[in-house]
């Protein structure tokens, strides 16, 4: 079992910046990616970033040039830098864990991101 403990998120203005954190702990294996996931009310919820424990990245692609994953490996901890906040960034932002040998997948319990125009 892995467990994941999300800090950040709130109401922003447009254009302005927030920082999501996500430390796992439990069962961690070697190699695995961690991101962030979001959705909003009715509607699936969508990859927003990723990065392995190799340093291989994925964005949404509405999301490039202004959000920045990173993650310390030693913390088992994953960051998401949002710059240049819109309004259609407003979701729940769920940390997420996969491990890439076994399969398995875990999430955090959501973090509401709002972004007022």
């Amino acid at each position: 079992q892995v467990q994941l403990v999300e800090s950040g998120g709130g109401l922003v203005q447009a254009g302005g910046s927030l920082r999501l954190s996500c430390a796992a702990s439990g069962s961690i294996s070697r190699l695995n990616a961690m991101g962030w996931y979001r959705q909003t009310a009715g509607k699936q919820r969508d990859l927003v970033a990723r990065v392995t424990t190799g340093g291989d990245t994925k964005y949404l692609d509405s999301v490039k040039g202004r959000f920045t994953i990173s993650r310390d490996n030693a913390k088992n901890t994953v960051y998401l830098q949002m710059n240049s906040l819109k309004p259609e960034d407003t979701a729940v932002y769920y940390c997420y864990f996969l491990s890439l040998l076994r399969g398995d997948e875990y999430w955090g319990q959501g973090t509401q991101v709002a972004v007022s125009s």
